[in-house]
């Protein structure tokens, strides 16, 4: 094997890259890493201390606080079932839709994908969508927080036109073999989209994780809250819980609030973090590698 001499100029280029890459990188993993350890901190380190990774007094006190009842434990189980079932639904109507407006011949596409761009640039408000969650009998319940957004336009144009490039003579060949239309999408079409799914997954299921408006908004029992609404709500507890029982009992001793919201951050995000790793692999790969021979 031929050998490959690099030029001082190239060797120059990547350091260059490298250098910028991991600034770019410590920007966005230092200020994690300080609420990291700032969750553990005391309020009085946080206010001395304008910025460390390694907290002088270990404490768990915020987290104490914050898991002092089963209440946060249920609200985690509520957010990942409505993430779970909520990107299920979104994959679900976004892949079927998807792959019926990729075929050119399918009578009404235009108009159906108008609608669609209609759809990403006016929108019907907050208060004509709680109108039709209330008259459809959703509120309380956990599918006003998915059914709304079942399908996001930008993202069922981006796999539609994912799906058109998916070569005909994969379809044809199936045709061929006697397969019919549902098996031709769940046996060819899907497995040559495993990166563009894994992608729009990990989109759908950050923006359910991350939502908390739709649930002040639909559900008005408390227990039914996911743990976004309820972390926020324990901010406020917190601060209010502060002010109030400093007043009325002088031996009480005031709830981190600093540390408290850190460890709301730590909470609410570490979760949906541990889910990139199984999604990361299918970013760069290949789409049509092997698919196609000869």
């Amino acid at each position: 094997m031929a050998k490959t001499y690099r030029t001082p100029a190239g060797v120059t280029f990547d350091v260059f890259n490298y250098v910028v890459l991991g600034l770019f990188a410590a920007a966005a993993i230092l200020p994690f890493l300080y609420v990291i350890a700032g969750s553990f901190a005391s309020d009085a380190e946080l206010t001395k201390r304008a910025v460390f990774l390694i907290p002088e007094t270990f404490t768990l006190n915020a987290y104490k606080f914050i898991f002092s009842t089963d209440t946060i434990v249920k609200s985690i189980g509520v957010s990942i079932y409505v993430t779970t079932i909520g990107t299920l639904v979104n994959l679900a109507f976004t892949v079927t839709m998807a792959y019926a407006l990729a075929k050119r011949g399918l009578m009404g596409r235009n108009l159906v994908l108008n609608l669609v761009i209609f759809s990403m640039l006016f929108g019907g408000g907050m208060i004509p969508t709680y109108l039709v969650i209330r008259d459809l009998h959703l509120l309380d319940t956990y599918w006003a927080l998915m059914l709304p957004g079942a399908i996001n336009a930008f993202n069922l144009i981006i796999v539609k036109n994912f799906f058109q490039e998916l070569p005909p003579e994969l379809e044809e060949a199936a045709r061929i073999d006697g397969c019919s239309e549902i098996g031709l999408l769940l046996r060819i079409v899907l497995p040559l989209s495993a990166p563009v799914l894994a992608t729009f997954t990990l989109f759908y299921a950050v923006g359910h994780w991350n939502d908390f408006f739709s649930s002040l908004l639909y559900l008005n029992d408390p227990q039914k809250w996911p743990l976004q609404v309820l972390l926020r709500q324990i901010v406020l507890l917190s601060q209010a819980a502060a002010g109030d029982m400093n007043s009325m009992d002088p031996n009480f001793v005031k709830p981190p609030e600093q540390s408290i919201k850190m460890a709301v951050i730590v909470v609410g995000t570490v979760p949906i973090l541990l889910v990139y790793p199984f999604l990361q692999k299918h970013f760069a790969k290949g789409v049509l590698l092997g698919s196609v021979k000869g």
